[in-house]
């Protein structure tokens, strides 16, 4: 009667075991735990990622040494891409859904994700496909696709150890939330030339030579009567950080075209002494309403920000408040005033 007994507890155990055993397999004959290892266990291997969103913008990050580039080389926000480590190293399962819910996330991420490729020393390794908030907007709902286990058949909730809120805002494909917003960042000795042009006000333009510890202000191409060279000095080391305010998310193109066929108000000209030239061209905004400008005089223009073409081609908005001390002259030498137009 005991070995009866035994048998059966054997068989109920083996029957359960069974069971167990195929709620970990998925659909594509792969266990829950390899379905939710989105983490990177080294992220400092990460040096490629690739990430498309729902409109099919697509943007790639390239690891250079200890800086991240785009995928032509040119400068990011790198405290963006930090953010994105810091979710491959720390997401984390938040839980499971509820089985009648699963087939509703599985149609809806089939036309509306997020989608991140991951490589790691040069080999893709997994994808993220990063769907909607989690209910309570504390986790994201996504799918795993990794090399060796392929693409899981339904997607879990994750979420960010430490964080509050959803993921997917770390991961975006517009190359314009990407762009370094860094214009100069040049010490004093590194700088050969500056050349400053007022197209429609000429008397305004000048032009600093540095040659060693000796510097020509100019104005018009006349050497200024009097020039003090600590001015110079204070005027130069304004070039150690400056960064434009916004990208351009107003303009269409054929308003981009149009504006750059326009006569500039400023263009600044910078060379540094191993021969690389920055050419900024400088279009004022428009108003409604008449402000007032620097000189007192009332213009329908915006006296916080102006549009600017970097060396690049591409149009930003900047500050007056970080570029007068720039492109105002007058301010650090005085004699060029001589020249200004009498106020009546």
């Amino acid at each position: 009667m005991k070995k009866i007994i035994f048998l059966i507890l054997a068989i109920v155990g083996l029957s359960a075991l069974g069971w167990y055993t195929k709620k970990l397999i998925s659909g594509d004959g792969h266990s829950d735990t390899e379905l939710i290892e989105f983490a990177v266990k080294d992220t400092n291997k990460v040096d490629r990622v690739i990430i498309t969103d729902a409109f099919s913008n697509r943007f790639e990050i390239i690891r250079k040494g200890k800086e991240w580039t785009d995928a032509k080389g040119g400068c990011i926000t790198q405290s963006s891409v930090s953010l994105i480590l810091d979710a491959f190293a720390k997401i984390t399962l938040k839980g499971y859904l509820p089985e009648k819910s699963q087939q509703k996330f599985v149609d809806l991420m089939s036309t509306s994700y997020t989608k991140v490729e991951i490589f790691e020393e040069g080999e893709w390794t997994k994808t993220w496909y990063i769907g909607p908030a989690a209910q309570d907007h504390l986790g994201q709902i996504m799918l795993l696709e990794t090399a060796e286990d392929g693409k899981s058949a339904y997607p879990v909730m994750m979420s960010v150890s430490g964080m509050y809120g959803v993921i997917e805002p770390r991961f975006f494909a517009d190359a314009r939330k990407w762009i370094c917003t860094n214009i100069f960042s040049l010490d004093m000795d590194e700088i050969a030339s500056v050349d400053v042009k007022f197209p429609k006000e000429q008397h305004r333009s000048f032009n600093i030579q540095q040659k060693g510890s000796r510097f020509k202000v100019t104005q018009n191409g006349k050497k200024l009567s009097v020039v003090d060279t600590s001015n110079v000095f204070r005027y130069l080391q304004s070039y150690r950080k400056v960064h434009f305010d916004n990208a351009n998310y107003e303009l269409k193109a054929n308003q981009v075209d149009s504006m750059k066929r326009t006569t500039p108000f400023c263009v600044l000209t910078v060379k540094e002494t191993k021969g690389k030239v920055h050419k900024l061209r400088m279009f004022k905004i428009p108003t409604k309403e008449l402000q007032r400008n620097e000189f007192g005089d009332l213009e329908n223009m915006d006296m916080n920000k102006f549009w600017c073409q970097l060396p690049s081609g591409e149009l930003v908005k900047c500050q007056y408040f970080t570029f007068n001390p720039l492109i105002l002259g007058h301010v650090y030498f005085p004699a060029m005033e001589e020249s200004f137009p009498k106020v009546k």
